[in-house]
């Protein structure tokens, strides 16, 4: 970068003319900011746009980790500022669960079921729904709802918190003792791995009640 005139360099061409006067090479540069020992910023802006062309919206950290040189620092400030452009203004198809109302929503097949279906909504950082999946079907107890078989999903999906829900066929929306077992025991384990556990939702035909 030193043998460019310092008004070309994109840092100082992007204080002076704005971000859309930088081509896409040269955001890279001003996101990547300098170069290692073994390479320049020039070849790290390269190899990182070659995997962008590659990998579009689906480039993940560990991607970024395979460009020689980069390290964890300048890969980590690349996927940071491309999760915030999405969050902010990509258009996405996957619902935000940011509350009981939304998770009810993702529920309505299990409110009339004449069995107790126990289910978990898998979210991202900004609370996106990554999957729904039923985790078991029958009376909820502590011993058939354990963690391993909860969190094992979420943690394929690199989730970064879960909503799980039951429905009660009585129609009684009170929760009962093994309701607020499981609720715990989920949980801790959530706080010991990583994935918080945002809520446990009762729901019936007719309403619902959040037990967190």
């Amino acid at each position: 970068m030193s043998d460019r005139r310092k008004d070309l360099r994109p840092r100082e061409k992007l204080q002076a003319r704005g971000a859309e006067a930088l081509s896409d090479y040269e955001l890279l540069m001003a996101i990547i900011g300098s170069g290692t020992q073994y390479a320049d910023v020039t070849k790290l802006a390269r190899e990182v746009q070659k995997l962008l062309k590659e990998k579009g919206s689906e480039l993940a950290y560990e991607d970024l980790l395979n460009v020689k040189s980069l390290g964890p620092a300048k890969a980590t400030n690349i996927m940071a500022g491309f999760e915030l452009w999405r969050r902010q203004f990509e258009v996405s198809e996957r619902p935000i669960i940011d509350s009981p109302e939304k998770a009810v929503e993702q529920l309505v097949d299990i409110r009339d079921k004449k069995q107790e279906y126990f289910v978990c909504l898998t979210l991202d950082g900004a609370n996106r729904l990554i999957a729904k999946r039923i985790i078991t079907i029958g009376t909820l107890t502590a011993s058939l709802v354990h963690p391993r078989e909860v969190f094992a999903e979420a943690i394929a999906d690199r989730a970064a918190s879960i909503v799980v829900a039951h429905n009660h066929p009585s129609g009684n929306l009170e929760p009962s003792q093994a309701d607020r077992e499981v609720t715990k025991r989920l949980k801790d384990a959530g706080e010991l791995l990583g994935i918080e556990l945002i809520d446990h939702v009762v729901i019936t035909q007719e309403c619902y009640k959040s037990i967190i």
